[in-house]
C-alpha cells in the first residue's frame, strides 16, 4: 500500500471532521450546510498551504450541472404549486379508488413514483403529504399507510432517472451517463422495487386495508391559474423529451430545466422573480457546492488514488461480490446518514479506479440503487422521510390520536422490511443480469 503523505493525512482528517459534523446535525443543532462550508474552507486553506489545491481546481471541482439543475427544478415547482393542479390530481385519484383504502394507496403511490421521476423526492412529498391527510380525513380512514407509501415510493421512484434524486445527478454528471442510459438500466429494478414495496405494505397493513370508506369525495376546486398549470404540464412533457435527447443535442440537463423555467416565467409574466425563487433552497445548493469543493480537495491530495488502488484489486478478483457489497453497504449507511455526502465521497474513488483501467460501470448502478433505496430503511434515512414523520406527528397531536404518528418503531416494523425487500429484489436482478449492468455506457 502506498504511503500516506502529510497532505493526504490532512485532507482525510478534514473530510472526517466535516462528515462527522454533517452526520451529527441532530446532536449539535448546526445545519449541515454550515459544516459543509466550514470543511470546504479548511480544505482550501490546507490545499493552499500544501500546494495541492489552487483556485482554478476549486472552481472546476464544483459540478455546476447538478447545482443549476436542482435550482431550476425548485423554481419550476414554486410556480406550479399555487395553481391547484396537484390538489386536483390527488382528489381525482381519491375518487378513482372508490373508497378502497388499498387502491387509494396504490394510486397515490403510483402518482408519487411517477412525479418523483422528474422532481426530487422532498418536493414530491411536500406536495402530496398534506393532500394525503386531507383525503384520508375526508374518507375517514387512517392516513398512515398512504403517508408511509408516499415516503417509500418517492425515494424508490427517484432512483429510476438521472434527474429523480440528487445522488443520481452527481453520479450521472461524474460518469457521463445520459438520461436514456440511466432509465434503461434503473427502470426495471425500480419497477420491481415498486411492486415489492406495495406487496410488503399490503401484507403489513392488512388490518388497515380491511377498512374501506363510503364517504363521498367533494369535487376539486377550480384551478387558480389554469393557463399556467397546463403550460406546466406541456413544459414537463417537453422536458422529458429534451432530457432524452440532451446528449444528441449537446445540452447539459441543467440547460433543459433552465429552458423550461424560462418558458413558465413568461407564461406567468406577472409573477415577480423574487417570489419565484422563495422555494429555491439556497442552503441545500450551498451544501452541494461545499461538498464538491471538499471532496475535490481530497482527490487532489492523492488520498483517493490510494483508496481506489486498494479497492481495484479486490474488485478485479470478485466483481459481482464487490458490486453487491457496494449496494448493501451504501443502503445501510444511507439508512443512518445522509446519502449525498456519502455519494460525493464514493464518486472520485470510482473515478480513480476507472483511471487504472477498471470497468466501474456496475459500481455506478449499485451505488445509485444503494443510496436511493437505502434511505427507506429508517425514519431519518432521507429528508422526505423526516418530513412525512413530522407531518404525521403534527396530525397525531392535532387530532389527539397517537395512532396517526409514524414513530421510529412503526417505521422499523413497516418501512424497513419494504427497504430490505427492494434490496433483495435488486440484488437478484443484478446477479441475473450482471453482464447487462457491466456494459459500458455514458458520453465519455
Amino acid at each position: 500500500m502506498p504511503s500516506i503523505s502529510p497532505p493526504m493525512m490532512t485532507a482525510g482528517l478534514i473530510l472526517a471532521f466535516t462528515f462527522i459534523g454533517i452526520f451529527t446535525e441532530k446532536v449539535h443543532g448546526l445545519e449541515r450546510a454550515k459544516f459543509g462550508m466550514l470543511g470546504a474552507g479548511l480544505m482550501v486553506l490546507a490545499g493552499n498551504y500544501f500546494d495541492f489545491y489552487d483556485s482554478r481546481q476549486i472552481i472546476e471541482a464544483v459540478d455546476w450541472n447538478v447545482v443549476l439543475l436542482l435550482g431550476c427544478m425548485m423554481a419550476i415547482v414554486e410556480l406550479l404549486i399555487p395553481t391547484g393542479g396537484f390538489e386536483r390530481l390527488a382528489l381525482t385519484l381519491a375518487r378513482l379508488s372508490r373508497g378502497n383504502s388499498f387502491w387509494l394507496m396504490v394510486l397515490i403511490g403510483t402518482a408519487v413514483t411517477v412525479i418523483s421521476l422528474l422532481l426530487d423526492n422532498v418536493t414530491t412529498v411536500v406536495i402530496f403529504g398534506p393532500l394525503i391527510i386531507l383525503i384520508c380525513r375526508q374518507l375517514g380512514i387512517s392516513p398512515v399507510p398512504c403517508l408511509l407509501a408516499a415516503a417509500l415510493l418517492s425515494d424508490t421512484g427517484g432512483v429510476a432517472t438521472l434527474v429523480g434524486d440528487p445522488p443520481n445527478l452527481m453520479i450521472g454528471s461524474a460518469a457521463g451517463i445520459d438520461f436514456n442510459s440511466f432509465v434503461s438500466r434503473m427502470g426495471f429494478p425500480v419497477l420491481a422495487a415498486w411492486f415489492a414495496t406495495l406487496l410488503v405494505l399490503r401484507v403489513l397493513f392488512a388490518r388497515e386495508f380491511s377498512k374501506n370508506s363510503t364517504a363521498h369525495m367533494p369535487d376539486a376546486a377550480p384551478l387558480s391559474n389554469s393557463r399556467l398549470w397546463w403550460a406546466g404540464v406541456l413544459v414537463f412533457a417537453a422536458m422529458v423529451v429534451l432530457f432524452m435527447l440532451h446528449s444528441a443535442m449537446g445540452w447539459e440537463p441543467w440547460m433543459v430545466s433552465a429552458a423550461g423555467l424560462t418558458v413558465l416565467l413568461f407564461v406567468d409574466r406577472h409573477k415577480e422573480l423574487d417570489a419565484t425563487m422563495t422555494r429555491v433552497e439556497i442552503p441545500l445548493l450551498m451544501f452541494f457546492i461545499s461538498l464538491f469543493v471538499l471532496v475535490g480537495g481530497v482527490e487532489h491530495s492523492g488520498l483517493l488514488h490510494v483508496l481506489g488502488t486498494n479497492i481495484s484489486s479486490y474488485f478485479t478478483e470478485s466483481p459481482l461480490m464487490t458490486v453487491l457489497i457496494v449496494m448493501w453497504v451504501s443502503a445501510i449507511l444511507s439508512a443512518m446518514i445522509d446519502n449525498i455526502p456519502f455519494t460525493a465521497a464514493m464518486i472520485p474513488i470510482f473515478l480513480q479506479m476507472e483511471q487504472q483501467g477498471v470497468n466501474i460501470t456496475p459500481l455506478w448502478w449499485a451505488l445509485a440503487i444503494g443510496v436511493g433505496m437505502g434511505g427507506n430503511g429508517t425514519h431519518i434515512g432521507s429528508t422526505a422521510n423526516v418530513y412525512i414523520v413530522t407531518l404525521s406527528e403534527r396530525l397525531a397531536k392535532e387530532t389527539g390520536n397517537p395512532g396517526y404518528a409514524i414513530t421510529p418503531g412503526l417505521w422499523f416494523r413497516k418501512g424497513t422490511p419494504a427497504m430490505l425487500a427492494t434490496l433483495v429484489v435488486s440484488s437478484v436482478i443484478f446477479v441475473v443480469f450482471f453482464d447487462f449492468f457491466s456494459a459500458p455506457v455514458g458520453t465519455h
